[in-house]
């Protein structure tokens, strides 16, 4: 078991089935040249998770498996069992890149003043090979209320910040990093931002974003309108493109990964 005390950033990792991708999400955090504390959550997996976790036990801060209240409350409860100062939380299918969690820091060690801090990101595919950088851009308000261009991988909080605020909605299913984003930039100002690459965001058929994609598109409107008080233009004009076709051509990808004959 790790010395909490000793720790300096507090890593969750919620889990639910991603058994194939939770050992590459845990190595890239303890190769980090940072001292963490590692929780991982898992929502009862039955897949090979357990197994996994057994092999990193002795690593670990905590963990625990079996029947809970969700993604959002796996998050609060880790960041909660911690002391580092500063949080994070990492996907069970995303991964950090090395030296990532340092550059977040010393950010946020120059900007004693800033709430978060965050960087660029590479989407991976399946089995962990770059496709194309996520779309970052310094902190502008009146652009993350049009696009959340902070890729959550990539993101480090103060402790104090965070409990200031609670943690993230767990009324919220998908977007509760979007509107984090928002309920931290009110409560403590503008992020820095590191244009440096710190995290890999795994682009795959099974997470939520992918396959319940309206679902994700809707309530990310819902906090926009929650935090600046009317939903801009652009969301309604991007929904053709950002839900129709992209859930299209999920669903091809579903059958042909199903049934690649049929489409011979």
């Amino acid at each position: 078991m790790q010395d909490p005390s000793k720790a300096a950033v507090t890593v969750v990792v919620p889990s639910f089935n991603q058994g194939h991708f939770l050992n590459d999400a845990l190595e890239s955090i303890f190769v980090q040249d940072v001292t963490v504390e590692v929780y991982v959550l898992d929502g009862g997996s039955t897949d090979n998770t357990l197994a996994v976790i057994k092999r990193w036990e002795a690593s670990l801060a905590g963990w625990e498996s079996g029947p809970d209240a969700g993604q959002s409350w796996a998050i609060n409860e880790g960041i909660s069992r911690g002391q580092a100062p500063y949080v994070a939380w990492l996907n069970a299918d995303d991964i950090y890149l090395p030296g990532g969690l340092r550059c977040l820091i010393d950010a946020l060690e120059q900007h004693a003043d800033v709430p978060v801090a965050y960087g660029k990101a590479w989407t991976i595919d399946y089995s962990g090979r770059k496709i194309v950088p996520y779309v970052t851009a310094p902190f502008y308000p009146r652009l993350l209320a049009n696009y959340c261009f902070i890729s959550q991988p990539a993101t480090l909080v103060r402790r104090s910040a965070w409990e200031k605020i609670n943690g993230v909605d767990e009324d919220l299913d998908m977007c509760m990093d979007y509107d984090l984003w928002w309920r931290l930039y009110r409560h403590a100002g503008k992020f820095i931002y590191v244009k440096k690459f710190i995290a890999g965001s795994r682009v795959h058929h099974k997470t939520k974003t992918a396959s319940r994609r309206s679902d994700h598109y809707r309530e990310a409107m819902q906090v926009v309108k929650r935090h600046v008080g009317y939903i801009p233009i652009k969301w309604y004009l991007s929904w053709p493109i950002m839900v129709s076709l992209k859930s299209c051509l999920y669903t091809l990808k579903q059958n042909l990964f199903k049934n690649p004959s049929k489409f011979k």
